[in-house]
């Protein structure tokens, strides 16, 4: 499998292009503020063609470029129906006070979303660009938060792009609308805890990871080990 990503814009944000291999069919995950070129660079070196953008969840640093991508290569994009309107409302998703340091940042707020949006939902099992992709609902960082889980069958080992549930070292953040620390405990709890340790974790922000190191040192899984399962899973 082939996986190249980079940190984009001022929030850092890890967006990934993932593929089969080289000349063929990628997915490109997370695109987040100043990613386009970095995306067109990746998809030039590995002669690569864009199929999906696959979103973790609708913070705007995550999904400021998605509408130049899809409409760019005629691309769907994909995300979880909790998370859906922070596209068409990406403020939607922000304190007040947060929404006011991107506008002094980054500059304006895109308007608009992508054409052909498409909603997935926990244990959704799917296909794309030749690479078999499991859904798995994780809310608590935002309610529709998801990861995506693929097979990398050169290493022999679970991917999971973790969005902002992981990082190395720390979790996502629950002060924004919509978060909550239980039920990101319960997330990790239920989906990244009984997980392989040789699983690669390609996060949000920052390193990338395995499920193995963060078992070991991360002291919010130990917390999320004693986790109550969330409402409604």
């Amino acid at each position: 499998m082939l996986a190249r990503g980079f940190a984009a814009g001022p929030w850092a944000t890890n967006c990934f292009v993932i593929a089969p291999g080289p000349s063929s069919e990628c997915v490109v995950v997370d695109p987040g503020k100043d990613s386009l070129d970095g995306i067109a660079q990746i998809v030039a070196e590995y002669d690569l063609h864009p199929v999906a953008a696959l979103l973790t969840h609708g913070h705007i640093d995550h999904t400021w470029s998605v509408m130049p991508l899809c409409a760019s290569h005629d691309i769907p994009a994909m995300i979880h129906v909790a998370d859906r309107h922070q596209l068409s409302d990406p403020l939607s998703g922000l304190s007040v006070q947060t929404g006011g340091v991107i506008g002094m940042m980054a500059g304006t707020i895109p308007e608009g979303e992508p054409r052909d949006v498409r909603l997935v939902a926990d244990g959704d099992s799917v296909t794309i660009a030749g690479l078999p992709l499991t859904v798995r609902h994780t809310p608590g960082h935002t309610p529709g938060s998801i990861v995506f889980v693929t097979h990398d069958d050169v290493q022999a080992v679970d991917v999971m792009l973790s969005g902002d549930l992981l990082f190395a070292g720390s979790v996502g953040r629950t002060d924004l609308p919509g978060g909550s620390w239980p039920e990101l405990m319960a997330s990790l709890n239920r989906v990244a805890l009984p997980m392989a340790d040789e699983t690669i974790v390609l996060p949000g922000h920052g390193a990338s990871t395995t499920i193995g190191a963060e078992r070991a040192a991360n002291p919010y899984l130990a917390e999320a080990a004693t986790a109550a399962p969330a409402r409604g899973l």
